[in-house]
């Protein structure tokens, strides 16, 4: 009987061995590149391009009929660009045996992205053995870190030395004659249609009192929209501080959020010596 029990479990050893597997998967920052290395980090707005193969197909009258789609997504699971779906429709013969079905992917990352873990999930479905599978690829994206909230608010506010780069002031202190510099970032506003947004926002200098003493141009944010939820809006300001007597003052910035109909006034103070 041990002979007969190895000759009926081989069919079922075969077969796993040739199960419908995505192999070889690729992710770089050219086309055709090598992989990403360990720990790699992307960032937002750049071109990602992927790769993988596709291995334990069936055959049926020398063809092979495969489709696939593919799709990157955010650390929260929402999907960063439309589902790519596509076909395998090949003729193969005896001298195709290593053939590979290969697919190739390219991910537009867009410009404002959480920074954190991503992955491309890929599906594959064979038509002639019914067979389906997928793998998600993970991928990292390195960059600016924004607390999400349920409510319109002004997140990472800092005051700074020079328009770009730097770090942000500990403590506000300028000196008459310089140029204040300031950035922050809005977050928890409401989407139209098409994950459209419609800011506004206005600032102010304040006396230590909390009296008006200058205001400023509004400025405002009216995209179009796009697949991926723009998840905040960065802007900087900057205010010359030319013959400002010296003493504390305070920055507002007043917020409108139109889809969402949310306004909020977020005040950060700072001296002038």
């Amino acid at each position: 009987m041990r002979p007969f029990l190895l000759v009926a479990l081989l069919p079922a050893v075969l077969c796993a061995a040739t199960a419908l597997q995505i192999v070889k998967p690729v992710v770089s920052q050219s086309d055709g590149g090598d992989a990403d290395t360990p720990g790699f980090e992307h960032v937002a707005g750049e071109t990602l391009y992927f790769t993988c193969r596709v291995e334990g197909f069936t055959k049926t009258d020398d063809k092979v009929h495969l489709t696939y789609t593919v799709q990157a997504f955010d650390p929260r699971g929402v999907a960063v660009e439309d589902a790519d779906s596509n076909a395998v429709l090949e003729q193969v013969s005896a001298q195709d045996k290593d053939w590979e079905p290969k697919i190739d992917h390219t991910v537009e990352l867009p410009p404002e992205l959480p920074a954190g873990e991503y992955k491309i999930l890929v599906k594959v479905k064979d038509f002639y053995s019914e067979e389906s599978v997928e793998l998600p690829v993970t991928f990292k994206i390195r960059g600016t870190r924004v607390d999400p909230s349920d409510k319109l608010v002004v997140r990472n506010f800092g005051y700074y030395r020079a328009q770009e780069g730097g770090q942000p002031l500990a403590t506000p202190i300028f000196h008459n004659g310089s140029t204040l510099y300031a950035r922050w970032v809005m977050t928890g506003y409401k989407y139209g249609d098409g994950n459209k947004v419609d800011l506004s926002w206005s600032v102010a200098i304040l006396g230590a009192d909390g009296k008006p003493l200058k205001a400023f141009e509004p400025a405002a944010d009216q995209s179009d929209g796009s697949f991926y939820p723009k998840p905040w809006v960065e802007t900087d300001f900057a205010i010359p501080l030319q013959k400002v007597q010296a003493g504390a003052y305070i920055l507002q910035i007043k917020v409108k959020d139109v889809a969402g109909k949310q306004d909020i006034d977020s005040r950060h103070p700072f001296t002038v010596e």
